[in-house]
Protein backbone atom coordinates (compact mmCIF):
# COMPACT_ATOMS: atom_id res chain seq x y z
CA UNK A 1 0.00 0.00 0.00
CA UNK A 2 2.88 2.72 0.99
CA UNK A 3 4.48 1.50 -2.14
CA UNK A 4 1.20 2.57 -3.99
CA UNK A 5 0.92 5.68 -2.42
CA UNK A 6 4.92 6.84 -3.05
CA UNK A 7 4.17 6.19 -6.67
CA UNK A 8 0.95 8.34 -6.91
CA UNK A 9 2.76 11.02 -4.81
CA UNK A 10 5.68 10.84 -7.59
CA UNK A 11 3.38 10.53 -11.07
CA UNK A 12 0.81 13.09 -10.20
CA UNK A 13 2.57 16.62 -10.36
CA UNK A 14 3.77 15.01 -14.48
CA UNK A 15 0.18 13.81 -15.21
CA UNK A 16 -1.29 17.08 -14.41
CA UNK A 17 1.99 18.86 -16.00
CA UNK A 18 1.30 17.06 -19.35
CA UNK A 19 -2.38 17.54 -19.54
CA UNK A 20 -2.26 21.01 -18.80
CA UNK A 21 0.68 21.27 -21.48
CA UNK A 22 -2.06 20.22 -23.67
CA UNK A 23 -4.04 22.62 -23.15
CA UNK A 24 -1.22 25.48 -23.46
CA UNK A 25 -0.81 23.27 -27.43
CA UNK A 26 -4.37 23.40 -27.98
CA UNK A 27 -4.95 27.80 -26.73
CA UNK A 28 -4.09 29.57 -30.13
CA UNK A 29 -5.10 33.88 -30.15
CA UNK A 30 -8.20 32.53 -32.27
CA UNK A 31 -9.48 31.81 -28.89
CA UNK A 32 -8.89 35.10 -26.74
CA UNK A 33 -10.35 37.07 -30.28
CA UNK A 34 -13.82 34.50 -29.41
CA UNK A 35 -14.30 36.26 -26.23
CA UNK A 36 -14.72 39.83 -28.27
CA UNK A 37 -16.97 38.00 -30.50
CA UNK A 38 -19.46 36.35 -28.24
CA UNK A 39 -17.97 38.26 -24.61
CA UNK A 40 -21.41 37.08 -23.30
CA UNK A 41 -21.41 33.69 -23.71
CA UNK A 42 -17.53 33.72 -22.65
CA UNK A 43 -17.97 35.31 -19.64
CA UNK A 44 -20.77 33.50 -18.53
CA UNK A 45 -19.05 29.93 -19.36
CA UNK A 46 -16.17 31.36 -17.11
CA UNK A 47 -17.47 33.58 -14.11
CA UNK A 48 -21.10 31.95 -13.35
CA UNK A 49 -19.47 28.29 -12.71
CA UNK A 50 -17.14 30.33 -9.97
CA UNK A 51 -20.41 30.99 -7.99
CA UNK A 52 -22.94 28.02 -9.21
CA UNK A 53 -20.86 25.24 -8.43
CA UNK A 54 -20.13 26.02 -5.04
CA UNK A 55 -23.45 26.77 -4.00
CA UNK A 56 -24.52 23.19 -5.56
CA UNK A 57 -21.25 21.95 -3.59
CA UNK A 58 -22.17 23.30 -0.45
CA UNK A 59 -26.14 22.18 -0.48
CA UNK A 60 -25.23 18.71 -1.50
CA UNK A 61 -23.00 18.68 1.77
CA UNK A 62 -25.65 20.51 3.69
CA UNK A 63 -28.24 17.75 2.54
CA UNK A 64 -26.59 14.15 2.36
CA UNK A 65 -24.09 15.28 5.28
CA UNK A 66 -21.35 12.82 3.62
CA UNK A 67 -18.13 11.41 5.19
CA UNK A 68 -15.08 14.42 5.72
CA UNK A 69 -13.33 12.93 2.37
CA UNK A 70 -16.13 13.19 0.59
CA UNK A 71 -16.88 16.22 1.75
CA UNK A 72 -12.97 17.45 0.82
CA UNK A 73 -13.33 15.90 -2.53
CA UNK A 74 -16.37 17.68 -3.45
CA UNK A 75 -15.22 20.78 -2.58
CA UNK A 76 -12.07 20.29 -4.44
CA UNK A 77 -13.86 19.23 -7.63
CA UNK A 78 -15.95 22.17 -7.19
CA UNK A 79 -12.90 24.57 -7.00
CA UNK A 80 -11.52 23.10 -10.27
CA UNK A 81 -11.18 24.63 -13.61
CA UNK A 82 -13.39 22.93 -17.08
CA UNK A 83 -11.71 19.22 -17.61
CA UNK A 84 -10.32 19.15 -21.27
CA UNK A 85 -12.41 16.15 -21.66
CA UNK A 86 -15.00 18.52 -21.83
CA UNK A 87 -13.98 19.08 -25.64
CA UNK A 88 -14.86 15.62 -26.75
CA UNK A 89 -17.99 15.40 -25.01
CA UNK A 90 -18.85 18.48 -27.17
CA UNK A 91 -17.11 17.15 -30.43
CA UNK A 92 -19.22 14.21 -29.79
CA UNK A 93 -22.08 16.06 -29.43
CA UNK A 94 -21.56 18.14 -32.26
CA UNK A 95 -22.01 21.23 -30.21
CA UNK A 96 -19.92 24.24 -29.95
CA UNK A 97 -16.44 22.49 -29.83
CA UNK A 98 -14.19 25.65 -30.72
CA UNK A 99 -16.02 27.61 -27.54
CA UNK A 100 -14.88 24.40 -25.24
CA UNK A 101 -11.83 24.99 -26.36
CA UNK A 102 -11.84 28.92 -25.26
CA UNK A 103 -13.57 27.77 -22.05
CA UNK A 104 -11.25 25.23 -21.07
CA UNK A 105 -8.15 27.12 -21.48
CA UNK A 106 -9.37 30.27 -19.95
CA UNK A 107 -10.77 28.20 -17.46
CA UNK A 108 -7.49 26.87 -16.70
CA UNK A 109 -5.75 30.37 -16.93
CA UNK A 110 -7.68 31.89 -14.14
CA UNK A 111 -7.65 29.11 -11.82
CA UNK A 112 -4.40 30.39 -10.35
CA UNK A 113 -6.26 33.46 -8.67
CA UNK A 114 -9.54 31.51 -8.15
CA UNK A 115 -8.66 27.68 -6.27
CA UNK A 116 -7.01 29.88 -3.41
CA UNK A 117 -10.30 32.16 -2.88
CA UNK A 118 -12.34 29.25 -3.58
CA UNK A 119 -10.67 27.49 -0.84
CA UNK A 120 -10.53 30.03 1.73
CA UNK A 121 -14.71 30.70 0.75
CA UNK A 122 -15.38 26.92 1.62
CA UNK A 123 -13.68 26.68 4.69
CA UNK A 124 -15.44 29.81 6.07
CA UNK A 125 -18.98 28.31 4.84
CA UNK A 126 -18.21 24.86 6.46
CA UNK A 127 -16.33 25.89 9.32
CA UNK A 128 -14.18 22.95 8.67
CA UNK A 129 -10.16 23.09 6.97
CA UNK A 130 -9.75 21.57 3.80
CA UNK A 131 -6.09 21.51 5.09
CA UNK A 132 -4.70 24.34 2.82
CA UNK A 133 -3.19 26.15 5.50
CA UNK A 134 -0.89 28.41 3.58
CA UNK A 135 -1.96 31.79 3.18
CA UNK A 136 -3.66 32.82 0.20
CA UNK A 137 -0.50 34.17 -1.74
CA UNK A 138 1.34 30.93 -0.71
CA UNK A 139 -1.70 29.58 -2.74
CA UNK A 140 -1.09 31.57 -5.61
CA UNK A 141 2.60 31.19 -6.14
CA UNK A 142 1.64 27.13 -5.86
CA UNK A 143 -1.31 27.65 -8.50
CA UNK A 144 1.33 28.74 -10.72
CA UNK A 145 3.66 26.32 -11.16
CA UNK A 146 0.57 23.89 -11.28
CA UNK A 147 -1.36 25.84 -13.62
CA UNK A 148 0.38 28.58 -14.81
CA UNK A 149 3.81 27.02 -15.90
CA UNK A 150 2.58 23.94 -18.02
CA UNK A 151 0.01 25.70 -20.12
CA UNK A 152 2.36 28.93 -20.58
CA UNK A 153 4.76 26.11 -22.00
CA UNK A 154 2.46 25.12 -24.27
CA UNK A 155 1.10 28.34 -25.62
CA UNK A 156 4.84 29.17 -26.08
CA UNK A 157 6.03 25.74 -27.89
CA UNK A 158 2.42 26.81 -30.13
CA UNK A 159 3.50 30.58 -30.96
CA UNK A 160 7.52 29.38 -31.51
CA UNK A 161 6.49 25.90 -33.09
CA UNK A 162 2.93 25.99 -34.31
CA UNK A 163 3.47 23.15 -36.83
CA UNK A 164 4.55 21.08 -34.39
CA UNK A 165 2.25 22.15 -31.91
CA UNK A 166 -0.79 21.33 -34.15
CA UNK A 167 0.65 17.87 -35.31
CA UNK A 168 1.82 16.94 -31.88
CA UNK A 169 -1.06 18.11 -29.58
CA UNK A 170 -3.33 15.57 -29.89
CA UNK A 171 -0.77 12.96 -29.16
CA UNK A 172 0.28 14.99 -26.29
CA UNK A 173 -3.40 14.81 -24.90
CA UNK A 174 -4.25 11.57 -25.70
CA UNK A 175 -0.66 10.42 -23.26
CA UNK A 176 -2.25 12.59 -20.79
CA UNK A 177 -5.56 10.95 -20.45
CA UNK A 178 -3.97 7.37 -20.78
CA UNK A 179 -2.04 8.66 -17.94
CA UNK A 180 -4.82 10.18 -15.81
CA UNK A 181 -6.50 6.49 -16.41
CA UNK A 182 -3.50 4.93 -14.64
CA UNK A 183 -3.15 7.47 -11.82
CA UNK A 184 -7.44 6.96 -11.04
CA UNK A 185 -7.16 3.44 -10.93
CA UNK A 186 -3.60 3.63 -8.66
CA UNK A 187 -5.54 6.21 -6.72
CA UNK A 188 -8.91 3.57 -6.60
CA UNK A 189 -6.20 0.79 -5.37
CA UNK A 190 -4.68 2.91 -2.42
CA UNK A 191 -8.23 3.82 -1.56
CA UNK A 192 -10.31 0.93 -2.23
CA UNK A 193 -11.26 0.23 1.23
CA UNK A 194 -12.33 3.85 1.70
CA UNK A 195 -14.49 3.89 -1.50
CA UNK A 196 -16.16 0.72 -0.76
CA UNK A 197 -17.44 1.92 2.72
CA UNK A 198 -18.57 5.15 0.64
CA UNK A 199 -19.20 3.57 -2.53
CA UNK A 200 -22.84 4.52 -3.09
CA UNK A 201 -22.93 7.90 -1.55
CA UNK A 202 -19.80 9.03 -3.36
CA UNK A 203 -21.23 7.55 -6.60
CA UNK A 204 -24.75 9.37 -5.99
CA UNK A 205 -23.03 13.05 -4.53
CA UNK A 206 -20.92 12.65 -7.51
CA UNK A 207 -23.85 12.05 -10.27
CA UNK A 208 -25.86 14.72 -8.11
CA UNK A 209 -23.57 17.15 -8.99
CA UNK A 210 -22.64 16.36 -12.64
CA UNK A 211 -26.57 16.52 -13.88
CA UNK A 212 -27.44 19.92 -11.28
CA UNK A 213 -24.26 21.51 -13.03
CA UNK A 214 -25.27 20.11 -16.30
CA UNK A 215 -28.62 21.31 -15.62
CA UNK A 216 -27.39 25.22 -14.35
CA UNK A 217 -24.88 25.45 -17.66
CA UNK A 218 -27.72 24.75 -20.31
CA UNK A 219 -30.17 27.21 -18.26
CA UNK A 220 -26.76 29.74 -18.04
CA UNK A 221 -26.66 29.35 -21.64
CA UNK A 222 -30.54 29.96 -22.27
CA UNK A 223 -30.84 32.78 -20.13
CA UNK A 224 -28.10 34.66 -22.24
CA UNK A 225 -30.10 33.43 -25.49
CA UNK A 226 -27.33 31.19 -26.89
CA UNK A 227 -28.74 28.41 -29.24
CA UNK A 228 -28.60 24.94 -29.01
CA UNK A 229 -24.77 24.25 -29.51
CA UNK A 230 -23.45 26.36 -27.44
CA UNK A 231 -25.64 25.85 -24.39
CA UNK A 232 -25.32 21.76 -24.31
CA UNK A 233 -21.38 22.96 -24.45
CA UNK A 234 -21.99 25.46 -21.60
CA UNK A 235 -23.87 22.25 -19.34
CA UNK A 236 -20.37 19.99 -20.47
CA UNK A 237 -18.51 22.73 -19.08
CA UNK A 238 -19.98 23.60 -16.17
CA UNK A 239 -20.13 19.81 -15.24
CA UNK A 240 -16.87 18.74 -16.38
CA UNK A 241 -14.02 19.48 -14.09
CA UNK A 242 -10.07 19.33 -13.96
CA UNK A 243 -9.59 16.06 -11.89
CA UNK A 244 -5.90 15.69 -13.05
CA UNK A 245 -5.39 19.31 -10.78
CA UNK A 246 -8.41 18.36 -8.04
CA UNK A 247 -6.24 15.20 -7.66
CA UNK A 248 -2.78 17.27 -7.65
CA UNK A 249 -3.76 19.54 -5.13
CA UNK A 250 -4.85 16.35 -2.79
CA UNK A 251 -2.14 14.71 -3.31
CA UNK A 252 0.80 16.92 -4.13
CA UNK A 253 0.04 20.56 -1.85
CA UNK A 254 -2.30 19.02 0.53
CA UNK A 255 -0.89 15.02 0.84
CA UNK A 256 -4.35 13.26 0.96
CA UNK A 257 -4.89 10.60 -1.18
CA UNK A 258 -8.12 9.85 0.62
CA UNK A 259 -9.32 13.90 -1.21
CA UNK A 260 -8.12 12.13 -4.24
CA UNK A 261 -10.30 9.07 -3.93
CA UNK A 262 -13.80 11.35 -4.88
CA UNK A 263 -12.34 12.95 -7.65
CA UNK A 264 -11.38 9.42 -9.01
CA UNK A 265 -15.04 8.07 -8.63
CA UNK A 266 -16.30 11.78 -10.05
CA UNK A 267 -14.69 10.89 -13.17
CA UNK A 268 -15.73 7.36 -13.35
CA UNK A 269 -19.75 8.69 -12.56
CA UNK A 270 -19.27 11.86 -14.81
CA UNK A 271 -18.28 9.99 -18.28
CA UNK A 272 -21.19 7.62 -18.89
CA UNK A 273 -23.54 11.05 -18.06
CA UNK A 274 -22.05 13.24 -20.29
CA UNK A 275 -21.43 10.22 -22.97
CA UNK A 276 -25.18 9.64 -22.62
CA UNK A 277 -25.74 13.09 -22.51
CA UNK A 278 -23.69 13.41 -26.07
CA UNK A 279 -25.85 10.63 -27.49
CA UNK A 280 -28.93 11.80 -26.91
CA UNK A 281 -28.78 15.63 -28.70
CA UNK A 282 -26.78 13.19 -31.97
CA UNK A 283 -30.29 11.61 -31.65
CA UNK A 284 -32.30 14.34 -31.45
CA UNK A 285 -30.20 16.09 -34.62
CA UNK A 286 -30.75 13.18 -36.22
CA UNK A 287 -34.60 12.96 -36.03
CA UNK A 288 -36.86 14.27 -38.86
CA UNK A 289 -38.20 17.85 -37.89
CA UNK A 290 -41.74 17.15 -36.35
CA UNK A 291 -40.93 14.21 -35.52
Amino acid sequence: MNSFKTIVEIVTPGIAFTLLLAVGLNLTPSDFARVRRAPLVVAVGLLAPLAALPAIAVMLIWWFEPDPFVTAGLLLVAACPIGGISNSYSYLARASTALSVTLTGLSSAIAIGTIPLMTRAFERVTREPLGASAPVSVLVMQMVFILALPIGLGMTIRYRWPGWASASSGAVQRLAFALLAVLLLLIITVERDRIASELADVVMIAAAFVTASFAVGWLAGAAVRAGGADRFTLGAEFATRNVAIATAIAVTLLGRTEFAAFASVYFLTELPIMLAAAAVRRWRQRRPAGA
